[in-house]
């Protein structure tokens, strides 16, 4: 069974439609790159039931996601956002740095950053 990373992104994002044992064996897998074999120590029950269950949790997050798109939909803005903060950090390094800087120009990307790291911290 390859792990698919976009699998572990789901799983943040959407963990908690999952039951707690499902998610415990995801998270195991997934993040804590344990085997199927470990998992199932872990929990006393088959490597099989581990694949199952873990098999079963991947179609729910994937199901989810291809239904509603709200991980895919956050990782564009978020993208998105990233660009933006570069983009103003850019205009007032090379407003600052050429002969006759523009005050304005600086103001309006520091409020660019500073709306960004605002929107970063609602985020987190």
């Amino acid at each position: 069974m390859s792990k698919d990373l976009n699998m572990s992104y789901l799983l943040d994002f959407y963990g908690n439609v999952l039951t707690e044992k499902q998610r415990d064996m995801m998270q195991q897998y997934y993040h804590m790159d344990l085997s199927l074999s470990e998992i199932a120590d872990n929990f006393g029950i088959t490597r099989q039931g581990v694949r199952d269950s873990i098999k079963r949790g991947e179609n729910i997050l994937t199901e989810l996601e291809e239904q509603v798109g709200f991980a895919e939909k956050y990782k564009v803005l978020t993208d998105g956002i990233s660009k933006i903060k570069t983009y103003a950090q850019n205009i007032a390094f090379y407003n600052s740095a050429s002969y006759t800087t523009n005050d304005d120009i600086h103001k309006a990307a520091n409020d660019i950053m500073r709306i960004i790291d605002t929107l970063a911290e609602q985020e987190g």
